[in-house]
């Protein structure tokens, strides 16, 4: 059965305060792409009529959405991130706009986080697809590629609670 693959850009900022290089320590910002391969999770062939699973349209409905309305200029900070406790005490309206990570950011960590959320998503949709491969392209030079099941590279949880990237709704933190 064919994969689906689609590409979605945003533009985001964040830090890395723990052993980053040090111009990675002030906030900053990518243009980033994300590229995602979905795959039907029960291949049968095609039935001659529709010939697809699920159109593009329903496959990419909620994954754009929450790439345009809550990845997009967003802010990323690991969870211990000081600047994170000064937005919810100064600015508690715009600490709703933060990604928040268990450790640093990097681009290794969102690949994983977002793929766990992108499988929450179609899980609550019928589960007919699953992702399989997500990538972020952080500059035009900079890419991270991950394929394999994000639960056994990502932090574990401290809070004993689901956290936001296992749930199929539109939070970025928890």
């Amino acid at each position: 059965m064919p994969d689906l693959v689609f590409t979605r850009r945003f533009s985001m900022g964040h830090r890395l305060i723990h052993g980053a290089s040090e111009s990675c320590t002030l906030p900053h910002g990518h243009n980033e792409f994300v590229t995602v391969r979905l795959k039907p999770t029960h291949p049968t062939r095609l039935d001659g009529r529709g010939n697809m699973p699920v159109s593009f349209q329903a496959a990419k409905q909620t994954w754009h959405r929450f790439v345009d309305e809550r990845l997009d200029h967003a802010l990323q900070l690991a969870a211990d991130d000081p600047l994170l406790t000064w937005f919810k005490t100064h600015e508690p309206a715009r600490a709703a706009r933060i990604v928040v990570t268990p450790g640093d950011p990097t681009t290794e960590l969102m690949t994983c986080l977002l793929m766990a959320k992108l499988n929450a998503f179609l899980l609550a949709e019928g589960g007919v697809l699953h992702c399989t491969e997500l990538s972020i392209q952080e500059t035009p030079t900079n890419t991270v590629s991950f394929d394999g099941n994000p639960a056994d590279f990502i932090p574990h949880s401290t809070t004993g609670q689901t956290s936001w990237w296992n749930r199929a709704d539109m939070s970025i933190a928890d």
